[in-house]
């Protein structure tokens, strides 16, 4: 059975991502290696794609694929960490906005947007983490950057609860969004829940429990390492082509493509076995090849 993969796991609300990657690993064992693509607070639960063994060399492809959250938000009241894992206050006689101009707020927030993460985040300031400062009661001023929200949705609005359906690009804070929608209406907001639904392909639906793995049964959760490069355009190598890219010479593409682009290479069989790069136009230079296991 393959030992290498991409295991996607529904992270529960009150263990940090680490903690739920440490459990995996103890099942695996310290001879393979585990990471994760894409941090959720100890506040949130739901999709963390954990790439296995050769896999965690995909983890950026991963990392680059649109999220999808639901959240919710309360009005009127802003915390350190921007959620309610902090110290909590309510503002005194804060507005009501009204349900239009809290729907019009959020589609002003879409789109490519210039977004400041927050203070306690895993940002690296100096070589410390962001966090870590923050902790230490240093000010923390991140510099905004720039993030993609696709979509902002109003699922709910009763004040001072707020539920939010986002689909996000990489890099995106989804309590910053909370944190400005709120500015942009004169108050403030932290979130008090957040679930991730989707990265990409891996939808919570189909995702596993942390709690259900053994050691016996986790290998039959990793999913294929293609899922990790769905976007990417895909070829079907012939054996001899596939003997030439592990070897590390290049092959002819079927057809023009766009210099530098990325190409998922599949053997016979409709296995990855690398990861291409285009050079003049008609030519795949390996960049990450995976030979199959019956050739290590």
């Amino acid at each position: 059975m393959a030992r290498w993969g991409l295991l996607n796991l529904c992270k529960p609300a009150g263990l940090t991502s680490r903690q739920v990657v440490d459990q995996v690993q103890r099942l695996a064992g310290r001879a393979i290696k585990v990471g994760h693509a894409g941090t959720l607070d100890p506040l949130a639960s739901g999709v963390l794609v954990t790439p296995v063994g050769r896999a965690t060399r995909l983890t950026d492809y991963v990392q680059q694929m649109p999220k999808t959250y639901s959240a919710t938000f309360l009005l009127g009241r802003q915390s350190d960490t921007e959620d309610t894992d902090g110290a909590v206050t309510e503002l005194v006689d804060p507005p009501i906005p009204t349900a239009s101009a809290v729907r019009e707020a959020a589609e002003r927030l879409t789109g490519r947007i210039l977004q400041r993460p927050p203070a306690y985040s895993a940002i690296k300031v100096g070589g410390r983490r962001a966090y870590d400062l923050a902790r230490r009661g240093e000010d923390v001023r991140l510099a905004p950057r720039e993030v993609d929200v696709h979509r902002l949705h109003v699922v709910a609005y009763e004040y001072p609860e707020l539920r939010l359906t986002i689909e996000c690009g990489g890099g995106t804070y989804v309590r910053s969004l909370g944190r400005d929608l709120a500015a942009s209406l004169g108050t403030a907001a932290v979130m008090s829940a957040l679930q991730r639904t989707a990265i990409g392909p891996f939808r919570i639906e189909e995702a596993v429990s942390p709690e259900s793995l053994t050691r016996d049964n986790w290998p039959g959760h990793l999913l294929p390492p293609i899922a990790a490069v769905s976007q990417l355009p895909q070829i079907v190598l012939g054996e001899d082509q596939v003997r030439r890219i592990l070897s590390g010479r290049t092959v002819q593409s079927p057809g023009r493509l766009d210099p530098g682009l990325d190409v998922a290479g599949l053997d016979p069989s409709g296995r990855l076995v690398s990861i291409m790069t285009v050079r003049n136009g008609n030519e795949l230079a390996p960049k990450r090849n995976f030979p199959p296991a019956e050739l290590l």
